[in-house]
């Protein structure tokens, strides 16, 4: 399997990225490396977004409703896998750039 195809299977679902890391970890290129940050960071926010939101709704349920923003994680989710398909190397909107790769300290050494 090459690794734009695991770019793509690593934004299926954490099962998806499993299988894309440890099938693509000896010969991973910055293509996958990127897109296998992305998605992680996609579904962090969105599991930290669904809990906060399950709290919310519990102790107010009239603010129920905002579940309906989960549909964008699936659009940012669609926006990744044509982003990987295209092999760009494009952050997904609203929170790819918190998940790219900064040149902080703690990488200088």
């Amino acid at each position: 399997m090459n690794n734009k195809s695991l770019a793509i299977i690593s934004y299926i679902t954490i099962i998806g990225w499993l299988v894309a890391y440890f099938i693509g970890k000896d010969k991973a290129d910055a293509l996958l490396k990127y897109h296998l940050r992305q998605s992680l960071g996609l579904a962090i926010v969105n599991i930290v977004f669904s809990v906060v939101l399950n709290i919310v709704a519990t102790m107010i349920p009239s603010l129920s409703f905002l579940g309906l923003i989960g549909f964008v994680f699936i659009i940012l989710w669609i926006m990744g896998i044509i982003n990987a398909a295209n092999g760009a190397m494009k952050p997904v909107p609203l929170i790819g750039k918190m998940f790219e790769e900064k040149n902080s300290v703690v990488n200088k050494y």
